[in-house]
């Protein structure tokens, strides 16, 4: 199998977001999904992504971007890792995940993070296996957009 991982381009985008709805689904989430490719053309700047290509089809991707994180400094953060569900367990995802690491690297980041669905016991197997620290003790606080609006007429300067 070889799998080519590349940096992702604008064509990419509908792909990707259909990976976002299928990520969306498999967690069962309940958060609002409002991306759009639209969006994401216009908040480009805001995100980076690499893609996994197996014989021109579009199989996994990676969405990352850096953080400022004032204890240890500059971090990726790994905010998607995704692999369509007939190419899982073949080490695409293994692949993509050693892309970030050499991105983090070649960056000079202090740390790399991510987040784990709590009931993906697999994927955490897998990252505690090979070193990865799991945090149990820090929660998301949360503001949606139509949270955000509520906050500020409710926090009035």
């Amino acid at each position: 199998m070889n799998i080519k991982i590349r940096k992702g381009k604008k064509t990419d985008l509908p792909t990707t977001i259909f990976f976002i709805k299928q990520l969306h689904k498999l967690e069962h989430s309940k958060l609002p999904l409002t991306n759009t490719v639209a969006k994401m053309e216009k908040e480009q700047k805001f995100f980076n992504f690499i893609i996994a290509e197996l014989d021109g089809e579009i199989v996994g991707v990676a969405i990352y971007f850096f953080a400022y994180f004032t204890y240890t400094g500059k971090s990726l953060y790994l905010e998607v890792l995704f692999v369509k569900e007939a190419f899982r367990n073949k080490g695409i995802g293994s692949k993509l995940l050693r892309k970030i690491f050499e991105i983090a690297k070649k960056e000079g980041c202090t740390r790399l993070r991510w987040q784990v669905d709590d009931t993906n016991e697999t994927a955490i197997q897998y990252y505690l296996k090979r070193g990865a620290k799991i945090s149990y003790n820090l929660l998301n606080c949360d503001f949606h957009q139509k949270d955000i609006k509520k906050f500020l007429r409710q926090n009035p300067e």
